[in-house]
């Protein structure tokens, strides 16, 4: 068994991986180019372009029909790009949400993911974790295993540890020691030797597969589907009406069906806000890998969404706010503390002490907590010595203790360790007997245990743990120090707006001291785990609201908490790692899941899992989500207002009699190649406001576009249409015919189209201020757009294709001076709306 401990080299494990491949199920195929480019071509934007096209081969115009074509392709090659990116980010998360396992490699316990599991890895396994591959139980305690994945089977299934078993047996029967892949530890732990991986495990083998990230629809989305579908309805309508009225205005002749046809189409195209789906599905994938950047895993996109509106951060003092690097700081014997610097050895004083406690932990620990106290006393247990009976730590007894047998006929050692309340009774003596010395050390910001043990014959062992009659040896105390970068996380959650609560099952006293050091204001009184069962929901409710610290919590009250913070119209998000915090983790708005010490039933009921268990990191992930939500904002009112000067270009020379077209497909198309990206690359790289942790949480009912943001949109629209107008009317004056001041118009609307996109990157700088401020795609479609526009204007062949004349400078100069006078309008704007106290732009 020796060697076993050990595990398999890194080596090893690197070599039978190599062979046998990763462990992980054959997965479906990502959506390639080809794919990707059918499911573009069912678009309506798509099918409009085509059938534009149609119509100008019809009229016998080639030129249109060809530029019409080489736009699809452009934009079908611009909407590949967009969907292979989030087809990568889906994919990035994916690799980072597969499960993780706990195995012991060159005689070390590490974590890694459950696709690097090679054959003959040796698992750790506690309860609530998945089993990442089929194996054999080699040691353990109280193993039951839920294998109703399966069997269909909802009772837990024991198993028996057998440290000669071969081969794997089937699911289901009692008292074996095979577990397989898929399939959840429901109790106690043990270690076991990995036998098949992948394909070849019996999950595998019926071709389940393991629960996966998927991109699903948020409320965002589905509000945003709802709208274009309403939006798609009403412009389909008014081109039609567009269509017929144009060709009844104009003799019902074919040439004024086909040109009504035309302005339908351009009509259609303007109105039809296809890129809110692009937005959304673009900006929450690559947020979610955003967010992953910080350490933090997006399991479900939602949380994306509601990271910005959190008011409550609910989170585990160990290993969340402190290092989870435990050491044994002092020791209390009969009423002498004697510290222990780790620079020198423990004194024989509290040796007794030190290996009792290290006989009440497990022999493999992963718990920090039991690998100190094995580390302060690393001979507690001799060679040959064998543990009888476990009597393991439960909510309803905190208490762990193990009964061994140090030497053959010897009477077994029974060692305890636990809550100083609980080691009272195993005791007999009053736990007042205790508190004097462990308020003492919880004052210190220390976790106090009580250690006591009993030597008795083996037939003397009581069934249930409570039974147990053991002697007091002392007081042992544990430092765990808060995380340097705690104070400053939890000073920027309070600026935020959002208060921090910490729950604990440590003491009162000590849960007030780590408080005071992590910067949690403490407003209200400790909430004990006791006065949460004595309290009814409404009180729970009142007492909760002016409380940030709860302690000697047990994992199913997380539950209450989170209900009693709910009811007062919180936002609540809750940290957990336990099988017995899942609960509360999923009622939670935002479950936050530890990744390094978390169980996997605890990280699959999460939103969001923490790779490095560490506070700041659910601050900078609550960061990244206010900007995600801003950024979407400042994109839907970009989108929205640019879609005006569009809608009224397709529709003002059909109201006004005399006027030519100014705006034909082909001319909405390049527009479309502008906004596009605008919205895809710009507004998605965009950095946060500087005030972004210095507000408010967002209201999470607050609709998808208030009165006030539509308007915000609707009148930067106004003067970008207002400024083509002009243009079109300046050139008339200076002389152009109908074609010329079409592109005076033209150029007007374009710069117009650009200066929005320097308007929307804020919510309060000037456009100037956001020309100097950096954003690397902002630059590639300023200087794109504008190079192209250049081209279009001076050469003649392309004019033609766009159906322009030859404007005069006079002309041209208007419409670049309207168009970006549109800035002058856009900060008039902004500047109004900051003085009236309105909400900042976007979704608000």
């Amino acid at each position: 068994m020796q060697g076993v401990v050990q595990g398999l080299t890194s080596a090893e494990a690197a070599a039978r991986l190599a062979a046998e491949g990763p462990n992980e199920l054959p997965q479906d195929k990502q959506r390639g180019v080809f794919r990707i480019a059918l499911e573009v071509a069912r678009e309506p934007m798509f099918l409009m372009l085509v059938g534009a096209g149609v119509l100008y081969l019809t009229m016998g115009s080639l030129g249109d029909a060809l530029m019409l074509l080489g736009f699809v392709c452009i934009i079908m090659g611009i909407t590949i790009f967009q969907e292979r990116r989030t087809e990568h980010a889906l994919t990035a998360l994916r690799d980072l949400s597969s499960p993780r396992a706990l195995v012991i490699r060159d005689g070390v316990p590490q974590r890694i993911a459950g696709r690097d599991v090679a054959r003959g890895d040796l698992l750790v396994l506690s309860e609530g974790d998945r089993v990442p591959a089929d194996a054999l139980l080699r040691a353990g305690s109280n193993v039951r295993a839920d294998e109703s994945l399966l069997t269909g089977e909802s009772a837990p299934v024991e198993k028996t540890p057998s440290p000669a078993a071969a081969e794997l047996d089937r699911p289901g029967p009692d008292g074996l020691p095979s577990l397989f892949s898929g399939t959840l530890i429901a109790a106690g732990q043990g270690t076991a030797e990995v036998m098949a991986t992948g394909p070849r495990t019996q999950l595998g083998k019926i071709g389940k597969s393991l629960q996966s990230v998927e991109p699903e629809p948020t409320p965002l989305q589905i509000a945003t589907g709802s709208l274009v579908r309403t939006l798609a309805v009403v412009g389909l309508s008014l081109s039609a009406i567009l269509v017929v009225a144009h060709a009844l205005l104009n003799g019902g002749s074919a040439a004024a069906w086909r040109d009504g046809a035309l302005a339908g189409i351009a009509l259609a195209m303007a109105i039809l806000p296809e890129e809110f789906p692009v937005v959304l599905t673009v900006f929450l994938a690559l947020g979610a890998w955003r967010i992953s950047r910080s350490r933090v895993l997006t399991r479900r996109i939602a949380a994306v969404e509601t990271l910005g509106a959190a008011t409550v951060l609910c989170v585990d003092k160990t290993g969340t706010l402190t290092l989870n690097q435990m050491s044994v700081a002092a020791v209390v014997r009969h009423g002498t503390r004697f510290d222990l610097p780790r620079s020198r050895e423990a004194p024989d004083e509290v040796r007794g002490v030190l290996r009792a406690a290290a006989l009440a932990s497990r022999e493999n620990p992963f718990d920090p907590m039991e690998r100190a106290l094995r580390e302060a006393a690393p001979d507690a247990i001799p060679p040959g010595a064998a543990l009888v009976r476990e009597y393991p730590f439960t909510p309803r007894f905190a208490a762990m203790s193990q009964a061994w047998r140090l030497a053959p006929g010897e009477p077994l050692l029974v060692a305890t360790k636990g809550a100083p309340e609980a080691v009272a009774k195993l005791c007999g003596i009053p736990e007042t007997e205790l508190s004097a010395g462990s308020a003492a050390l919880a004052r210190d910001g220390l976790r106090v245990l009580a250690v006591a043990s009993r030597s008795l014959p083996e037939s003397d062992l009581p069934e249930e743990h409570e039974d147990l009659k053991l002697d007091l040896l002392g007081l042992l105390a544990l430092e765990d120090p808060v995380r340097p970068t705690v104070p400053a996380a939890v000073g920027e959650c309070r600026a935020a707006g959002i208060r921090v609560v910490m729950i604990t099952g440590d003491s009162p006293v000590t849960a007030q001291s780590i408080a005071r050091a992590a910067g949690i204001p403490q407003a209200g009184e400790v909430i004990s785990g006791t006065a949460i069962d004595s309290l009814g929901d409404e009180e729970l409710s009142v007492r909760a609201g002016a409380s940030s610290v709860f302690a000697r919590v047990l994992p199913e009250q997380k539950l209450r908490i989170v209900r009693a913070l709910q009811s007062r119209g919180e936002v609540v998000a809750m940290t957990g790692d336990g099988i017995n915090d899942a609960p509360a983790l999923k009622a939670a708005h935002i479950g936050i899941a530890m990744g390094g010490r978390g169980t996997d039933v605890a990280r699959e009921a999460a939103s969001l899992v923490l790779l490095d268990d560490e506070f700041p990191s659910i601050v900078a992930a609550v960061a990244l989500g206010r900007r995600i939500f801003d950024n979407i904002g400042k994109a839907f009112t970009y989108v929205l207002a640019v879609h005006v000067p569009i809608v009224g270009l397709s529709l003002v020379p059909v109201l006004i009699p005399g006027w030519p077209s100014l705006l034909l497909p082909v001319h909405v198309v390049f527009l479309e190649l502008i906004i596009d990206p605008a919205c895809s690359l710009v507004f998605e790289a965009e950095a946060e406001e500087a005030d972004v942790m210095r507000r408010p949480p967002r209201d999470p009912h607050q609709r998808l576009f208030s009165r006030a943001a539509v308007a915000w949109a609707v009148l930067q629209g106004v003067g970008a249409l207002g400024a083509a107008l002009l243009a079109f009317v300046a050139a008339r004056r200076f002389g152009a015919g109908p074609a010329e001041s079409r592109a005076s118009a033209f150029v007007a609307v374009v710069l117009a189209n650009l200066v929005m996109i320097l308007g929307n990157r804020s919510a309060a700088r000037g456009s100037g201020a956001m020309l100097r401020a950096r954003n690397p795609a902002l630059w590639w479609v300023l200087g794109g757009a504008t190079a192209v526009l250049s081209l279009v204007i001076a050469v003649p062949e392309l004019r033609g294709l766009f159906h322009f004349g030859s404007p005069p400078a006079a002309a041209v100069g208007a419409g670049i001076a309207l168009g970006l006078a549109t800035a002058l309008w856009v900060d008039l704007l902004k500047r109004l709306r900051l003085r009236r106290g309105a909400a900042r732009p976007g979704v608000a």
